[in-house]
């Protein structure tokens, strides 16, 4: 977790250079504790479902802190500076859930694309590994119809997304554990894995 931190730390950093982020965050160790509880079979699915949104929420308060981004309740292009914002995904879908369901398929990666596709924003999806790997190496670009029923490092909800009624946006893939390199492929349009809708 040290690392999500430090990767926030480079977004704030990217931000003085004109960059602009509005970062959704995932749910974390808080979001792995509500699943171990829905799998015990004492908490319904809408229940775990909001639970889920809440740990999102909770990991913004760890990321934002003193890393020099701000928290936000507003899924809006960031203003002023610093141009680091973190949404606080509870307050914001119980104002609107964009209609997303309410199961294990639509996690915090959908939650991330249907924020970025109100906004018309590309979707950056940072996580722990360099991007979509097919037949031992990763792909530099991949429809999203190809990805639906494999496990991989994006949820099934978003790649419904992607297929359905999102088929014109995309998602970036690129591994967020090297804050650094992170910021080069930024910069460069280079690393990672495009997700394409279908």
């Amino acid at each position: 977790m040290p690392v999500a931190r430090e990767l926030m730390r480079t977004l704030a950093a990217l931000a003085e250079e004109e960059y602009s982020f509005l970062v959704v965050p995932g749910g974390g160790p808080m979001a792995d504790l509500v699943r171990e509880i829905f799998s015990c079979g004492i908490l319904s699915q809408e229940a775990a479902h909001w639970m889920a949104i809440l740990a999102m929420e909770q990991y913004a308060y760890f990321l934002a802190d003193g890393t020099g981004a701000r928290l936000t309740r507003e899924i809006r292009r960031p203003l002023g500076t610093p141009k680091a914002e973190i949404l606080l995904p509870y307050q914001a879908m119980q104002k609107d859930d964009f209609g997303l369901e309410h199961n294990w398929d639509y996690t915090s990666d959908s939650v991330a694309m249907l924020v970025a596709s109100r906004l018309s924003a590309l979707l950056i999806k940072a996580t722990d590994v360099d991007g979509v790997i097919l037949d031992g190496k990763v792909v530099e670009e991949v429809s999203s119809s190809s990805l639906l029923g494999f496990d991989s490092c994006i949820d099934q909800g978003t790649l419904s997304l992607l297929c359905g009624r999102l088929k014109e946006s995309c998602v970036w893939v690129m591994n967020g554990t090297d804050p650094e390199r992170f910021a080069m492929s930024l910069k460069t349009g280079k690393g990672g894995t495009v997700i394409k809708g279908q």
